[in-house]
């Protein structure tokens, strides 16, 4: 995705027994944000902290939507046992993570495999594409985000 390229998405299955599409939010805000796995450290408190600060994002007109491999069944697991209160969806063929560029190859104990760098991309509510992050390091990233959406209006 390059810069200021309008959001389009197939419709993917998500929480809640929904099909989400980035066009489905135009007219707000949106912070989509790629993570590796459902129930691992980085993650959970990555989800966690978003969050905990979701109000903040919604007095900003701002919508979270978080995205993995992981089942439907995994995120609503997830969701409930770490109290997360947004949508995730449930990319398990890769559609939304190939379009964004997210799946790389890593190490993992030694092999090489594909899988998921932390990501997180910021629309505004033309459903333009005006920030980016990539190879995101959990700690204080999510205020960084808060900030850049504050920083919209």
């Amino acid at each position: 995705m390059s810069q200021h390229e309008t959001a389009q998405s197939p419709a993917l299955p998500a929480t809640g027994d929904q099909q989400l599409s980035l066009q489905d939010f135009r007219g707000k805000n949106l912070v989509v944000y790629f993570y590796p796995r459902d129930n691992t450290p980085g993650c959970t408190r990555e989800s966690q902290e978003f969050s905990q600060l979701r109000p903040e994002f919604e007095k900003l007109d701002c919508v979270i939507v978080g995205v993995s491999r992981d089942s439907l069944k995994s995120h609503e697991n997830f969701r409930e046992k770490k109290e997360i209160d947004f949508d995730l969806v449930s990319d398990t063929d890769e559609i939304l993570c190939r379009q964004f560029d997210v799946v790389k190859e890593k190490n993992m104990y030694g092999k090489k495999v594909m899988g998921i760098e932390r990501s997180t991309f910021l629309f505004d509510k033309q459903g333009r594409l005006v920030r980016e992050w990539r190879k995101v390091r959990v700690p204080g990233h999510v205020e960084e985000v808060l900030e850049a959406v504050r920083s919209l209006d």
